[in-house]
């Protein structure tokens, strides 16, 4: 896809199909207007029929409007005036992407940005139309041949900036949308692969690809391997991968954008790769779904990606342990004690609960970059998605401030995450009579004891853990990645280095 900003006269501009929004009870918007004014009054007059009731997401297409310089006309429902919210933004640009590809319109000129919720700036709805589009003509087909897609799908989508907007902004919302796109799209599409091709080698590699493709010094990738682990001490780590054929990774991304003096960012993301649960075995309905349980790492690599792509100027390290955790003769059993990188032990209650396990090694291992901040993603636990559901991640720090950043940038993006409390009370739960601490503990605030778990590896540097599990991919029918949080990750590093058109 590619997107451009245009100025100018809108009825006077060529495209093949122009699209306006129209609120309910034919309410128009301020370029709905300028087309039924430039049309006779034409536009009204076919909206009065009854054709298009205004509904969110609802669309009609016309031809032959007169006065302007379109082929055609995309008209899209907004829903009630009043209610128009960014989340209604979005849902009306993705029918718009989605009705364009149904109509064969492989080029088109929107004007939906131009209709400004409360609370948002244009900078925000040209970079929205730009993710939302990315997202609605998304189609995986690297294990099947899509039937369904359009013999003619959208390819360019040009944004109409009005006479007063700011085009540079414009185009500067373009960019950074169309890097935390493609950061995104790639992290769905690593997310959706099956567990035999999306093996922890396959990932080094997609490391590597990156690394040669952006071209630029400032990234250079490094994995470690199970040996290199080894003598460095990653018993947690290591323990998990040991039921597997597969070879476990520590894959490090480092970009250098900002100065040597610079303390990096660092996101690190769990890269399960398939999970049965080992011998804790997960019950066979839905362990499909376990080939996502490598979406943190997705994350990491789609942030990293946006990163190099904006040349953001800040350093960044992208940390990414990769296993599978499968049950052999060799694997953990309930009851086993590893020794961490950290030195500490942990009695393995349930082997299901191995995320946390290849995460603490990671974690410990980020204290020799100095950090400025750490930010690990996981699809970690059920216990989130029972507490906050499919919307917001889970958010989980000591840090107030750190919270404050997170939680701002989730809102600024539409990407957002709930911050869960973590307590002291809660390490308890943790505690074990054969080791420094349990992996598990027990039922009652599982996500909290989760992050207690892992604050216990973070102590000599500031450190958020998001809990993804509810947000990284859609059940049933929609089933597949979604590729969040690269949005949010993208936001957090976008204001790190200033580089937004004004303070927010």
């Amino acid at each position: 896809m590619e997107y451009r900003v245009k100025t100018g006269v809108l009825t006077e501009l060529r495209t093949a199909c122009l699209v306006i929004g129209v609120f309910e009870q034919n309410r128009l918007s301020a370029p709905a207007e300028l087309v039924d004014e430039a049309s006779g009054g034409r536009l009204l007059e076919i909206l009065r029929r009854g054709d298009l009731s205004g509904d969110l997401g609802d669309s009609l297409l016309l031809y032959d409007l007169p006065g302007l310089a379109s082929d055609r006309v995309l008209v899209v429902g907004c829903g009630k005036r009043k209610e128009f919210d960014r989340t209604k933004y979005r849902q009306v640009v993705t029918a718009a992407a989605q009705a364009l590809n149904r109509q064969r319109s492989t080029d088109a000129l929107s004007t939906l940005s131009e209709l400004i919720p409360p609370g948002m700036g244009r900078y925000r709805t040209v970079r929205d139309a730009v993710t939302a589009t990315a997202a609605a003509v998304y189609r995986y087909d690297r294990t099947k041949e899509d039937k369904k897609a359009p013999k003619h799908p959208l390819k360019r989508l040009d944004i109409w900036v009005g006479p007063d907007g700011d085009p540079e902004e414009a185009r500067l919302a373009v960019r950074h949308g169309e890097a935390i796109a493609r950061g995104t799209a790639w992290a769905r599409e690593l997310g959706n692969l099956p567990g035999n091709l999306c093996t922890p080698t396959y990932l080094a590699e997609q490391a590597r690809w990156l690394e040669a493709d952006a071209q630029t010094e400032r990234l250079r990738v490094e994995v470690l391997e199970e040996a290199d682990m080894e003598a460095l001490g990653m018993g947690a780590l290591l323990s998990v991968s040991r039921g597997s054929r597969q070879p476990a990774k520590l894959i490090l991304m480092h970009y250098r954008g900002g100065g040597d003096d610079q303390s990096p960012v660092v996101f690190v993301g769990k890269g399960l790769t398939f999970d049965t649960g080992g011998i804790s075995l997960k019950p066979a309905a839905d362990m499909d779904e376990m080939k996502f349980d490598m979406c943190g790492a997705a994350g990491v690599f789609g942030a990293v990606r946006a990163a190099v792509d904006l040349g953001l100027p800040l350093n960044l390290i992208g940390v990414v342990p990769a296993s599978e955790n499968l049950p052999d003769g060799a694997a953990n059993k309930p009851g086993d004690v590893v020794t961490s990188l950290s030195g500490q032990t942990i009695e393995i209650l349930n082997t299901d609960a191995e995320g946390r396990l290849i995460l603490c090694d990671a974690l410990t291992y980020c204290e020799r970059f100095n950090p400025d901040l750490v930010i690990d993603l996981a699809t970690l636990t059920g216990a989130c998605v029972v507490a906050l559901g499919k919307h917001p991640a889970g958010l989980f720090t000591s840090d107030d401030r750190l919270a404050d950043e997170i939680l701002r940038a989730g809102e600024a993006s539409g990407d957002r995450a709930w911050r869960l409390p973590l307590w002291d009370d809660y390490q308890t739960q943790i505690d074990s009579n054969f080791a420094d601490m349990a992996n598990v503990g027990g039922r009652d605030g599982g996500a909290i004891t989760a992050a207690c778990f892992l604050s216990r590896y973070t102590k000599k540097y500031r450190w958020a853990h998001l809990d993804i599990a509810g947000i990284a991919w859609l059940s049933g029918k929609e089933k597949g990645a979604t590729g969040r949080p690269v949005a949010l990750l993208a936001e957090i590093l976008l204001r790190r280095s200033g580089v937004l058109p004004r303070p927010e």
